[in-house]
């Protein structure tokens, strides 16, 4: 019985944003990193170039940002904390993202189109990460869960 107890609070502190948000960073840095390394190798073969990658980088993190506007997420009284749920929308998207870069990564006359897709990727990350932070903090100060 206490297994279950155990799980169903596990489960809880899961659905929290402290979590969630700490995930998404988490997962923001891995992709940050693998793709980092690609970078430097077709920026170094010539494929590509930083200034490409930090301008539409820059051009999508206003589309994570409006994306954070559809992740469910609620305010729970009795926690005193705001719980999140997963948003397929998003989900579908880098999934579709990130197997368009590795078939477009494995064809020399498209390696550009996975760069750029990367790209996209990492700046819809970081919008949306900063979206739903800024969301989870108007929400936590609306019910009094934090103060100002």
């Amino acid at each position: 019985m206490s297994i279950l107890l155990l799980l169903k609070s596990l489960r809880g502190e899961m659905k929290k944003s402290r979590f969630k948000i700490w995930l998404r960073a988490f997962l923001f840095i891995q992709f940050s990193a693998i793709f980092s390394f690609y970078f430097v190798r077709d920026i170094a073969r010539g494929y590509f170039t930083w200034g490409w990658v930090a301008l539409l980088f820059t051009l999508f993190i206003p589309v994570g940002f409006l994306m954070s506007l559809i992740v469910p997420m609620k305010a729970d009284l009795e926690q005193q904390a705001v719980t999140l749920s997963l948003d397929r929308v998003y989900l579908f998207l880098i999934w579709l993202l990130v197997i368009a870069k590795l078939i477009a990564g494995r064809l020399p006359a498209y390696i550009s189109t996975a760069d750029f897709i990367m790209c996209v990727i990492l700046g819809i990350m970081f919008g949306r990460l900063g979206g739903i932070g800024l969301r989870v903090r108007h929400l936590k100060i609306q019910y009094g869960f934090i103060n100002t």
